[in-house]
C-alpha cells in the first residue's frame, strides 16, 4: 500500500511540474521504517504541494463543480490542434444501450464505465487497466460518477449509483467502502411516506463532505416525486430533502392540488447539478411533472416542477427559484447545466455581476444574479395557445425573455419543410403540418388531431448542451432543431379483459408502461427512450430486459414487483419476442396502474408518446436544416456572436450537401472550451469528432471514428502533456430506409483518447 500511495503522490507532482520526481530506493526504505505521524505528515505535504489551479484537471463530471464544462489548459491550441493524435483507445465492446460516460481524471488517474458493466481505474497516459470493479445488475449510470477526496487526501472515494442504490468504493484500489451506508450502499428508494426515485444516469455533485443528487423518477402516471436529497459522504446518512412537490405548509403547496404530493410525480432533477463553492449554492435544474403530457389531474403552475432552483447546498433551504415552464404539458424539462459566469452588469455600468445562465429545451436562455435569483434582462409573461383537451387547464401564460434573442426555432411553417426530400414526401408532410395544431412554442397537445411541438421535447438543449468561458463570459449552446408530432389519447383504453394470450397480457403491459416512451415496437426492436436509436431486444437478450425493468437505466425508472408483477413482466417479455402475437382482437389482462391513483370526478387521464420526432421516411426531420448548431453568446450584453452548424449527415455531404447539422441524438452530446482558444465536441450520427475555434466556430480539426460520440469529452493533463478524450458507442440498428447516422462497430466503442505528438 505505501508504494501505492507514493506511485501517486509522485505521479501528482509530475502531473503539476511537467517534470518526473525521483524517489531513491534509499529513500522508500528509510520510508517504510518511519512511523505512521510521519507517513501522515508526508502524505498532507504532498497533498498540498499537488493542489492545481482552477480548470486544470478534470475531478468531477463536466469538469468541475460548477459544471462549466471548460479547461484551463493551453498546451493545445489554435495553431496545433491539427497535429491531434490518438494516444490510446480502450475498448467497451459489449456496452449496450445509451453510453455517454464523462470520465473523471484525478492523480494521474482515469475512472470510467468499462466492460461488463464494471467501474475501471485506467493509468490516464497510457490507458493501461490499473483495477476493475464488477458492478451487479444493470451496472451504473451511463453519464458518470463523481470523486471526493479527505482534506489529507488519505481517504479517496467514488460515487455511483446502480440498481436503485448509491455505492461508494475506494479510488485507489476499487475496493467497496463497506462503512458507507449498509454494507457500501444506500437505498435511494427508501422514503418516508412513499417510495422515491433511484439515482440518476446524470452524476451528483459533491461538495464538501456531502453528496447532492436528483433522481431518476420516469415520465408517466405513479412515477415517484422527485425529491433532492443530500447524503453525508463518509456514512451514507441522508442529511436533508427538499420536496419539489411541496408537502402541506411548504411553500408552493397551494400550486398543485392540495393533495397532489401524496401520488404526483416527477419534478426531478435527472440533469447536472452546478454549485458555487464559494457561496455554499447549489443550482438545480428541475424536470417535469408526470404525466408529461396532460396535467388535467394536477391543476396549478405545479412548483417546483420546470424550475431553476437556488438551494443552500449545506441545508437544503430554498434560497430563490424561477419557474421556466408553468403547469407543464410538453416535456420542457430544465435539464442542461446551469453555467456560472462573471459578466457586466447591465444596470450598473462598470460593475461586474455573479450569474448563472439557464439554457432550455424550449430555446431559451435566462440570465439571473446568482445570489437574489434577479433576472439580468426583462422576462415577460406573455399569452399562449389555450388546450382543448377535456379537464386541462393549460397555463394561459408563460414566461419569455426579453433578452438575449432564443438559439433555437420556435415556429414551423409549410415554407419551413426540408427542401432535401422528393417532392412526393415533402406533399405528405405538408398535408400532416396544415391538418395539425401548429401554433409555434407552446402549442397543447390535443386528442382530436397531430400536434406540432417546435421545440420539440428533444430540441433545444439537453443535457451536457452547454459550456461557459470563465474568463470571458461566453457561453456556447449546443442546439438541436427537432420538432415533434404528438396525439393523446385515454390512458383507461390501454387495458384489454383477463382471458387473451402471453403476448395480448404482454402488448397490455406495454401499452401501460413502456408506450408512451419508447412507441410502438418496430420489426428491428424498439426505439431508446430519445427515438433517436432501435434497440435489438434479441441482442439484449430476456435476462438483460428483466434486470433493466426491475433497476432501472439512464432515464427509465425501475418498475419493482408492486408496479409490474413478475407475471405480467413474464408476458411482456413474451410478447416483446413477437409483437405481431399480441395485436388486439382477443381479451387480454387490464394492467392496474403503477400506484393506485385517486379518480378526480370529471378529469379523464390521457396519455401521449413522448419524443416521437417529426421525420421524413428517410430519417431526416420534417424541417429544413441547420438541425443542429453551436450558438456562441457573450452575456456580458446578451447577444450571439456566431452561430456554426454542429456535425453533418454524411449520405447528404456525399451529394454536396453540407453545413446541415446533424439531426441524430445531438441532444446527447456534450461540448467543451478551452482556454487554448477550442472548442471540442463529438457529434452522433457523422461519427465525427471536431475542435472548433472558440472565437469563430470554424472547424480546425475533425477526426471520423467508427463509432458514434456521445457524452462529453474530458480534458486532462498527465506529465505536462495535454489529452481529451471521447467516449463513443458503438452499434445501433438503423430503421429501414434511415440515412441519418453511420451505425457504430462494437469493436470501436469506448474512449478514444488524443494528445498532440510527444
Amino acid at each position: 500500500m505505501l508504494k501505492e500511495v507514493l506511485y501517486e503522490e509522485r505521479k501528482g507532482r509530475e502531473d503539476r511540474k511537467g517534470r518526473k520526481a525521483k524517489i531513491s530506493l534509499r529513500t522508500l526504505r528509510s520510508l517504510r521504517s518511519t512511523c505512521v505521524f510521519v507517513l501522515a505528515w508526508f502524505v498532507v505535504a504532498q497533498a498540498q504541494r499537488t493542489e492545481r489551479a482552477p480548470y486544470t484537471s478534470w475531478p468531477d463530471y463536466g469538469g468541475s463543480p460548477d459544471s462549466m464544462q471548460y479547461s484551463a489548459l493551453t498546451q493545445i491550441d489554435k495553431t496545433n490542434v491539427g497535429r491531434l493524435e490518438q494516444a490510446w483507445f480502450f475498448p467497451v465492446p459489449d456496452r449496450k444501450g445509451n453510453f455517454g460516460f464523462n470520465p473523471i481524471v484525478a492523480n494521474g488517474v482515469m475512472y470510467v464505465l468499462g466492460p461488463a458493466n464494471a467501474i475501471v481505474a485506467l493509468d490516464a497516459a497510457s490507458g493501461d487497466v490499473i483495477w476493475s470493479h464488477a458492478v451487479e445488475g444493470t451496472g451504473p449510470g451511463n453519464r458518470g460518477m463523481n470523486y471526493w477526496a479527505s482534506a489529507d487526501r488519505s481517504d479517496r472515494r467514488l460515487i455511483f449509483g446502480a440498481a436503485g442504490f448509491l455505492h461508494e468504493i475506494d479510488a485507489r484500489t476499487g475496493e467497496t467502502i463497506r462503512t458507507f451506508g449498509t454494507d457500501g450502499r444506500v437505498n435511494m428508494r427508501e422514503g418516508p411516506f412513499r417510495p422515491l426515485g433511484g439515482p440518476s444516469g446524470t452524476a451528483g455533485r459533491v461538495f464538501e463532505n456531502l453528496f447532492l443528487t436528483g433522481s431518476t423518477t420516469g415520465e408517466g402516471y405513479g412515477s415517484p416525486p422527485g425529491d433532492l436529497r443530500a447524503f453525508d459522504v463518509i456514512t451514507g446518512k441522508l442529511v436533508w430533502t427538499f420536496h419539489t412537490i411541496p408537502h402541506p405548509g411548504e411553500f408552493g403547496h397551494d400550486t398543485w392540488p392540495k393533495d397532489a404530493w401524496e401520488w404526483a410525480g416527477g419534478a426531478n432533477t435527472w440533469g447536472e447539478i452546478s454549485v458555487d463553492e464559494k457561496r455554499g449554492i447549489a443550482y438545480f435544474p428541475i424536470g417535469s411533472a408526470t404525466h408529461d403530457s396532460f396535467g388535467g389531474d394536477r391543476k396549478g403552475a405545479n412548483l417546483f416542477a420546470n424550475c431553476l432552483l437556488a438551494l443552500d447546498a449545506r441545508t437544503g433551504k430554498r434560497l430563490w427559484h424561477f419557474q421556466a415552464v408553468h403547469h407543464d404539458i410538453w416535456d420542457y424539462d430544465l435539464t442542461t447545466a446551469p453555467k456560472l459566469l462573471t459578466v457586466r452588469d447591465p444596470s450598473q455600468p462598470g460593475k461586474m455581476i455573479d450569474v448563472v445562465a439557464q439554457a432550455t429545451k424550449i430555446g431559451f436562455l435566462y440570465v439571473f444574479d446568482r445570489v437574489t435569483g434577479k433576472p439580468l434582462w426583462p422576462i415577460e409573461e406573455r399569452s399562449v395557445p389555450k388546450s382543448d383537451v377535456p379537464g386541462e387547464s393549460a397555463w394561459p401564460t408563460q414566461p419569455f425573455p426579453t433578452n438575449p434573442r432564443p438559439f433555437a426555432r420556435l415556429s414551423f411553417g409549410v415554407d419551413d419543410i426540408n427542401p432535401h426530400l422528393d417532392e412526393a414526401e415533402r406533399a405528405r408532410l405538408r398535408v400532416i403540418l396544415q391538418n395539425a395544431r401548429n401554433e409555434g412554442v407552446f402549442t397543447p397537445q390535443t386528442v382530436t388531431r397531430d400536434q406540432i411541438s417546435v421545440p420539440g421535447e428533444f430540441g433545444g438543449s439537453n443535457w451536457g448542451g452547454a459550456a461557459g468561458d470563465p474568463a470571458t463570459g461566453m457561453l456556447y449552446v449546443r442546439s438541436s432543431d427537432q420538432p415533434a408530432l404528438h396525439r393523446l389519447r385515454d390512458a383507461g383504453a390501454t387495458g384489454i379483459e383477463e382471458g387473451g394470450t402471453p403476448p395480448q397480457r404482454g402488448r397490455a403491459v406495454y401499452a401501460q408502461r413502456c408506450e408512451s416512451c419508447h412507441g410502438q415496437p418496430e420489426p428491428a426492436g424498439i426505439r431508446s427512450m430519445d427515438r433517436s436509436i432501435v434497440m435489438d431486444l434479441k441482442a439484449l437478450g430476456p435476462d438483460r430486459i428483466r434486470s433493466t425493468v426491475r433497476s432501472g437505466l439512464g432515464q427509465m425508472s425501475a418498475f419493482p414487483p408492486a408496479t409490474i408483477s413478475d407475471a405480467q413482466l413474464d408476458a411482456l417479455l413474451v410478447y416483446l419476442e413477437n409483437p405481431a402475437a399480441g395485436a388486439a382482437g382477443a381479451p387480454g389482462v387490464n394492467v392496474p396502474p403503477r400506484q393506485t391513483l385517486r379518480p378526480i370526478e370529471g378529469i379523464t387521464r390521457y396519455i401521449g408518446p413522448l419524443g416521437s420526432l417529426f421525420r421524413a421516411n428517410n430519417g431526416l426531420p420534417a424541417i429544413g436544416p441547420p438541425w443542429a448548431e453551436i450558438v456562441a453568446y457573450d452575456v456580458n450584453d446578451g447577444t450571439i456572436k456566431w452561430r456554426a452548424p454542429f456535425g453533418t449527415v454524411r449520405a447528404l455531404a456525399a451529394k454536396g450537401i453540407t453545413d446541415t447539422g446533424s439531426p441524430e441524438r445531438v441532444w446527447r452530446n456534450g461540448i467543451v472550451v478551452t482556454a487554448g482558444g477550442l472548442i471540442f465536441a463529438g457529434t452522433w450520427g457523422d461519427a465525427t469528432l471536431r475542435a472548433y475555434d472558440k472565437d469563430t466556430g470554424r472547424v480546425l480539426w475533425q477526426r471520423e471514428l467508427e463509432a458514434n460520440p456521445e457524452g462529453i469529452p474530458s480534458v486532462y493533463e498527465v506529465n505536462g502533456r495535454q489529452f481529451v478524450v471521447f467516449c463513443a458507442s458503438g452499434s445501433a440498428v438503423a430503421p429501414e430506409g434511415n440515412i441519418v447516422f453511420v451505425p457504430g462497430k462494437s469493436s470501436a466503442q469506448g474512449y478514444h483518447v488524443f494528445a498532440l505528438p510527444p
